[in-house]
């Protein structure tokens, strides 16, 4: 099954992103921590669907995919058929996955990057870009965890410390849930990264010279009855 994460098939073509070092921590740690029999299972930001892939391949009783993006919803629901799984693949925001709540789990590599402009609405910057701070997607989804998770589901997130990992676990837990680190990995700075490291050293989202990042994955659970 470790295979399924890392299958060609998974590797989005055109504007859709493709499987980096954050979407393959976020599948081993999906992978580690499993997927509950008959459950409901949201890839929200789905880009190239491999999160969506690996639930249905555990065995997950329903997949719902959204991405914003129509290339990556058809990327997905195209990687699904030619691997034989019953996967969902809806466009649209979180708003959309709300309507269609609540999940047992919820796999997210959302948006994440500090950039000078607001958040794009199309073309491939889409999956990364997210306003000065980083965190233009990723508030709205700390606030609103509680609301997708059913009674003692979890959320798998990833994301960069250069877009406050300690905020995303505060709110998290302001809101009820547990949450916690369960994966940490450093790496060099990227093509989107590099390309931008003086306006983040200006903005003093970087330190000067600064070209690594620390990637984490959050698990925040919903314990009710515990």
């Amino acid at each position: 099954m470790k295979s399924t994460a890392s299958d060609p098939l998974l590797l989005g073509h055109g504007t859709v992103y493709k499987p980096q070092h954050d979407s393959h921590m976020l599948a081993e740690a999906v992978l580690a921590r499993g997927i509950p029999n008959n459950s409901r299972v949201l890839d929200l930001c789905t880009g190239s669907g491999i999160q969506a892939l690996t639930a249905a391949t555990l065995g997950a009783h329903r997949v719902l995919a959204v991405d914003i993006s129509p290339a990556a919803v058809e990327s997905t629901r195209a990687a699904a058929r030619r691997l034989g799984l019953d996967i969902e693949a809806r466009q649209g925001d979180l708003s959309v996955a709300l309507t269609h709540g609540p999940y047992d789990v919820v796999l997210c590599n959302p948006p994440y990057v500090p950039s000078a402009h607001l958040p794009p609405t199309e073309g491939p910057s889409v999956a990364w870009d997210a306003g000065v701070d980083g965190r233009a997607f990723l508030d709205p989804l700390c606030r609103a965890a509680p609301d997708l998770l059913s009674d003692n589901g979890f959320l798998l997130l990833v994301h960069s410390e250069h877009a406050d990992v300690p905020k995303s676990l505060a709110m998290m837990e302001e809101r009820g849930l547990t949450a916690s680190i369960v994966a940490r990995q450093t790496i060099g700075f990227g093509p989107v990264l590099l390309a931008r490291a003086a306006w983040l050293e200006a903005n003093g989202l970087i330190v000067p010279g600064c070209r690594i990042e620390e990637l984490a994955v959050i698990l925040a659970q919903k314990n009710i009855g515990t």
